[in-house]
């Protein structure tokens, strides 16, 4: 709130149209998540399962998976791989999965500083130190999981971010 003022009168935005804003934030958050998640399986089985001239066809393989994925089941006739470009350009051959890996591991390294606490600056500071010293400086001198556990004290975990997109219930 202390950043929404109108830029003439200063006005803070008025509270319903706060709380509006709060409840957009995490709409359709579980079926945007899904789709992304149905987008990496079927990257992954397709490059690491799928045998052309086999028994399934690459057709088959997104079916097969959009049953295990989504809400509603897409048509027999579905053909959203002939534009899935991700799984043959670019560089991202079995590596769609990347996407929400990043996400984890953000919303992961964030929760850091929600942990200290955002509103006490040393904490933040402290927080932030330690990021640049572990993450922003060791970047690829070691291996990522490495140097987010020298940052966090542990392995990733989804539940920040399935927190931060309304997934899962903030602990009091």
């Amino acid at each position: 709130m202390s950043i929404a003022k109108h830029y003439q009168t200063e006005e803070t935005l008025p509270e319903n149209v706060y709380k509006k804003l709060l409840a957009a934030r995490t709409f359709r958050a579980g079926s945007l998540s899904l789709r992304q998640l149905k987008f990496a399986t079927v990257d992954l089985e397709l490059h690491t399962k799928y045998t052309p001239g086999g028994t399934e066809t690459i057709y088959d393989v997104d079916q097969r998976v959009s049953i295990k994925t989504q809400v509603i089941s897409p048509l027999p006739e579905d053909r959203f791989l002939c534009s899935f470009s991700h799984i043959f350009a670019g560089g991202y051959a079995a590596g769609y999965y990347s996407y929400k890996w990043a996400e984890v591991l953000s919303a992961d390294a964030f929760s850091a500083f929600e942990d200290a606490g955002l509103d006490d600056i040393k904490a933040v500071k402290e927080t932030g130190q330690r990021f640049r010293n572990t993450i922003l400086a060791l970047g690829g001198g070691k291996a990522p999981l490495q140097v987010f556990v020298e940052f966090r004290g542990r392995e990733p975990s989804p539940e920040p971010l399935l927190r931060h997109s309304g997934l899962l219930a903030a602990s009091a």
